[in-house]
Order: C-alpha cells, then structure tokens, then sequence
C-alpha cells in the first residue's frame, strides 16, 4: 500500500505463519522505517478514530454495555489525545541521542540510534479492547516497526471493528490484524517476533514470557495484581470516597488498575462506608440495574466468578450484594471487616466488589502490602505528608497515585507498568515509542593523525608507560556542576562593572 492512500478492500489472509512473513518482508524491504511512512500511518490512524468515533462507542457499548461517557473518556479520547501528543513529539524523539563523552572520545562521535526492533506482536485484552490494544501499536509504528494485532475475542464487536477497519486505513502489508481466540494466539507465539507486547492477566502473562524466551525475544508485560488503596485519618473523607469508587466501579471493576482493596482503620472504614451510600445513591440510583451508566460482567464465565465471591461473602456485606445472572449485572458491593484469610483478598478481584480490610496504622498497612505480590498501582490518601513519603519509601508497586484514583495514567509524561508479578517495561507518551525501538550505540572515529597519535599507546608491543597513559586517557571526566554558571558570570560581571566605575571615578578625581 502507498502512503496516504486508502485501500478500501480487505486483504486475503493466509496462514498465521504467511502472516508475519508477509510483515517480515515489508520490514526488510524498509518500508517502515522512513518517518514520512510513520507520520502517515499515524496521521491514517488518527482519521480513523475522528471519522469512526461513534462506531467505537458503539461496539464499546455492544461489548461492555459500556456507557458512551466512559467510551470516550477511557478508550476513545484518550486514543486521539495519545495519538495527537506522538504526532507533535514524533521529529524530535526520532533524532539520534548524542550522551557526554570522555578525554579518551573527546575527538570523536558518540551517537545513540533510535533503532525499530522489526516485526512486533501486540496482543490486546478485552476489558478496554480498542485502547489496550491500539494505543501500543500506535508505538509500535512510531518507533518504524511492521506489527502484527491480535484483538481479544472476548470482545467480538471490537474485534471485528478492528478487524475490518485497520486495513481500510493503514497500510495492508506491515500492520496486519489476526483474529480468533487460544488456538490462534498459540500458533502465533509458535512464529519468531523481534518484540511481543502483551496487555492481560499474570497467569497468560508467564505463559507469553516462556515462549518469548524460546527466540531471546524482548516482552512487555502489563499484567495486574490486587492494587491497595490505603486511607490515612487525616484524609478528606468525602472526597476520598468519590475518587476511589469512581476509579473502582468504572467498567464495573473491569479495569487492570482499579482499587482492588482498601487497608484503613476501622473509623475511617465505618465513615467511608456511610459516605459511599450516599454517594452510590446518587450516582446510580435507588435500583443500579437500571442505571445507563453502569457497564456488565464481559461474560457468563467471569459472572460466575465474581457471583461465587460475594455469596462466599455474605455476611461481610455493607452496601449492595444482589446480581442478576441473565443481565450480567453485578451491583456495586462494599464488604466490612474483611480478614486477609477471606476468600475475596486470595486473587484480583476484576469486578464492583469492594472489600475493606481493617489497619491499625499506615505501618501495618505498609506491612500488609510488602508481604503480598507486587501491585500494579499503589493508592493513598492522606494529608499528612509524613504518611505519604512513608508509603512512597517502604513499599514496591509498578506506580503510586496519591489522593486520586486511575487518572495518572492519563499523564502521558508518566510510563505507565507493573514491577514483579504485576508487569515488564512500560509505556505510553514517550514511553511507548521507547518500549518498541532499540537503542543502539555507536562510536564514530576518523582517520586523523591527531586521533592515532592518541590512540596509539594502545598497541603492543606494550609498556608500563603505555598502560598508565592510556589508564589515564580512560579516566571519566568528572566536571564541575554548571548549576551555579549563570550565578557566577552575574557575580563576575557585577564585580567587573563595580571594578570599571570605582577606576573611572578615581581617574576622574585624580583629573581634577
């Protein structure tokens, strides 16, 4: 396909295998790494999202019964403003990287180039299907690498959007869209990739891992965990209790980063809970099941979960506890006094039930996440700085939120990633450019004599004289900090000036 032209017809796909050799020969034939072909493709992109807006929401909400006020603001949006921000950024992050260099290089090149890794596989999840998956390949295609999509079945509608409008809009021999389900996702990782990027559970995560390892190929894991939100005494309830169950209950729980649990003391507990009937009143009504702006359990499966988890907790229950099988609808559920033995704290919860787990102190609460995996994201709210930094110092998670829930992954200066059970590498913004482009070194000499007279202590036959001459050419150079610089030209010029008045006023006196 040309750059900038639309080609309005799906391509026959052939076997999976034929799949990605087809994108290993667009790649070594050079068609992605030009920037004009990656502006394009982005620029396509863009267009694609502007002109099919509606339809996304619209299989969003085919999918999730997600509500169009979610679409846009966690998938749809969010794609365009990724997409906008890589487009301004794209010359400049692009351009090689020229680091400091030593005595010993002082005269030649050191240069860093922002190299494709070739042919990536990015494999999406289902509980945001359009941005988990688009918003990496964008990368992907930033960084000049041919990529291989595979949407996630468990969200047929988007799915086949993808399927049928990727290839209307980009080019049909480097970006490929793969579709099915277990079956098609084993035979791709049968197939040799240069990068995998995949967004899902841990379990499926190590899996992806084992086989990556077969080819030495490079991963990007974005797992899950079961994120903490601990609330401090100090913290403003109210407030507090809105920010966590928004960031909870959007997608109804369905969200890799939502609070999975809250770690508080129990007064804080029994006011968290009296705010949030108030606030769950407000925001869904006095029946949430007919709330427009509640989503749905993905499927039957993940239902029965879920269903399984609140009636194994029954008497733990504060606010809500009913479900409804044949509508997929599980109502926002907040469980007290919950223990760690409880069978609610044994995996990540991926659903609107909310429990809390009873601290005596942010020290216990600190203890408590150290003896668990990794989370994704660590929540806190206080407003007691000391509590914060506490928090900060003492515990390990992918990132940190402080007093708000989910939007730092709106930041895109922020990398957005797991740590330990929860993920490898990170993305968006910059981020995701990086994650898909090698950084490959390179030391760029010349033939002058200057340099080989320099260089030449290294050559045999060898020398005590030489090996201290050239220890001593190797030396870093540990320069002083031009922080202070402007300070100190200001003070020179200050004093220079005083010095030239104070000399001209005694000539002048001297004259008279």
């Amino acid at each position: 396909m040309v750059a900038g032209i639309i080609n309005n017809s799906k391509p026959k796909m052939g076997t999976i295998s034929e799949t990605v050799q087809r994108a290993r020969d667009a790649f070594n034939r050079g068609v992605t790494r030009p920037v004009e072909w990656r502006r394009q493709q982005l620029e396509n992109l863009l267009r694609l999202y502007k002109e099919n807006r509606q339809g996304m929401i619209e299989v969003l909400r085919q999918d999730l019964r997600r509500s169009k006020m979610e679409a846009a603001l966690l998938e749809v949006d969010f794609l365009i403003n990724d997409l906008i921000n890589t487009l301004h950024n794209l010359d400049k992050w692009i351009k090689p990287e020229k680091p400091s260099k030593g005595l010993v290089n002082i005269l030649d090149e050191v240069v860093i180039y922002n190299d494709p890794y070739g042919v990536t596989l990015v494999i999406g999840a289902w509980n945001y299907p359009l941005q988990l998956l688009l918003l990496p390949m964008s990368g992907a295609i930033a960084a000049g690498n041919a990529v291989i999509v595979k949407p996630s079945e468990m969200a047929p509608a988007c799915a086949k959007f993808i399927a049928e409008m990727l290839p209307k809009y980009l080019d049909n021999d480097a970006i490929l869209v793969v579709e099915g389900g277990p079956e098609e996702t084993t035979e791709l990782l049968k197939q040799k990739f240069d990068y995998i990027f995949y967004t899902g559970s841990t379990s499926v995560g190590k899996i992806i891992y084992e086989a990556a390892t077969k080819n030495l190929t490079p991963v990007t894991l974005e797992l899950g965990g079961k994120s903490p939100v601990y609330i401090d005494n100090s913290a403003d309830v109210e407030v507090t209790t809105k920010r966590v169950l928004w960031g909870k209950f959007i997608n109804v729980g369905q969200t890799c980063i939502a609070p999975d649990y809250i770690l508080c003391t129990k007064e804080v507990q029994d006011k968290f809970v009296q705010m949030a009937k108030k606030v769950l009143k407000e925001w869904y009504g006095e029946d949430p099941q007919k709330s427009p702006d509640l989503s749905r359990i993905i499927n039957g499966r993940h239902f029965s979960r879920l269903q399984t988890l609140v009636d194994a907790s029954k008497d733990k229950v504060a606010i809500g506890g009913s479900y409804d099988p044949k509508d997929k609808f599980i109502e926002p559920t907040i469980l007290a006094n919950v223990t760690p033995s409880d069978k609610i704290m044994a995996d990540e919860i991926f659903g609107p039930i909310l429990p809390i787990v009873p601290v005596a102190n942010a020290y216990e609460a600190i203890q408590f996440i150290n003896e668990r995996e990794k989370p994704l994201v660590l929540y806190v709210f206080a407003k007691e700085m000391d509590v914060v930094n506490s928090l900060i110092e003492n515990t390990s998670s992918g990132g940190m939120c402080i007093n708000e829930t989910v939007m730092h992954l709106a930041v895109e200066t922020l990398p957005f990633g797991g740590v330990g059970s929860s993920g490898i590498g990170a993305y968006h913004g910059k981020a995701s450019f990086d994650t898909f482009t090698h950084k490959k070194s390179c030391l760029i000499k010349n033939f002058s004599s200057i340099g080989e007279k320099l260089a030449s202590g290294r050559y045999p036959p060898y020398s005590d004289a030489k090996l201290s001459y050239i220890l001593t050419l190797m030396k870093p150079m540990n320069l002083p900090s031009m922080k202070y610089l402007p300070h100190l030209i200001a003070f020179a010029l200050g004093a220079g000036v005083t010095y030239g008045i104070t000399a001209w006023q005694k000539m002048a006196s001297e004259d008279l």
